[in-house]
């Protein structure tokens, strides 16, 4: 990836937690920890990777993203709105009554949103329809989920996971936020799903593990996805919770936690030098 590309993304994934600090605000919670986990990686895709259409969100020949995770909605209106799918103002009314960007995604509200998630665990398994069907309509498009390293204790994921190898879904993708913190503790404390990739492997998957911040990487194990045939990929993506607020990194209590007014303004202007 050339300096000029690596850069872009960087500035684009610094925007994007702006934006989720901004609509977390102050005072308020909100989910910040396990969205700027991600952003690298929705930045990547949306800006770097996935064929979209902003202009018409339900064009067929559109890549699928769906996040499993949809706690972490932010970080994906954040990409959205930046991409043009609807005017960042609408940013500044996230979960208020009526609004088009509630809490957890929904697909009905939100252009670009492919399917309602929050209730963990079904992800996987809607990604596992939309795969299969665009395979029956013989399209080149590819379909993306994000999901919880905390989310994997949830059954369906495992049931989806065999489905998925049965059928051979090799135009389907899976990133495991593994950032080792969920809502009430680490997860290797809570739930402790790992070592993830022997079991995603015994599941019959192609996994890799990466980091998820690192551009290069993501990119890599992206084209290495498109060339694996007959069997669904996983990437084990190593991410920190709160990443890019230094304050809340690796800190449990900003999963769904509130900012003051002194953290907001010392995250928002820590972002700020990101974007120079």
């Amino acid at each position: 990836m050339d300096e000029n590309k690596l850069r872009e993304l960087e500035k684009k994934a610094a925007e994007i937690r702006r934006l989720i600090v901004r609509m977390v605000g102050v005072g308020r919670q909100g989910h910040l920890g396990g969205s700027c986990s991600i952003a690298d990686i929705v930045a990547f895709l949306y800006f770097g990777w996935m064929k979209t259409d902003p202009a018409n969100p339900r064009n067929e020949d559109r890549d699928r993203f769906i996040l499993s995770k949809g706690h972490a909605a932010i970080a994906q209106y954040a990409a959205l709105a930046m991409a043009g799918y609807f005017p960042a103002e609408e940013l500044d009314s996230v979960k208020k009554l009526g609004a088009m960007l509630q809490g957890h995604p929904d697909a009905n509200k939100t252009p670009g949103v492919e399917a309602n998630t929050g209730s963990l665990g079904q992800g996987l398994s809607i990604g596992n329809g939309m795969a299969l069907a665009l395979r029956l309509n013989n399209s080149p498009r590819r379909v993306y989920v994000m999901i919880g390293d905390g989310e994997i204790a949830e059954g369906q994921i495992w049931e989806a996971a065999m489905a998925a190898s049965n059928f051979r879904i090799d135009n389907l993708t899976a990133f495991v936020d593994k950032n080792n913190l969920q809502a009430m503790g680490a997860v290797a404390e809570r739930f402790d799903t790992n070592p993830l990739i022997p079991k995603w492997r015994a599941f019959g998957w192609h996994a890799v593990e990466i980091d998820g911040h690192d551009f290069t990487q993501i990119a890599g194990t992206l084209n290495e996805a498109v060339s694996v045939k007959g069997k669904p990929t996983v990437i084990i993506a190593n991410t920190v919770k709160g990443k890019g607020v230094s304050f809340a990194e690796n800190k449990i209590e900003f999963h769904n936690g509130v900012l003051t007014k002194e953290q907001y303004g010392l995250a928002m202007d820590g972002l700020k030098e990101a974007l120079v």
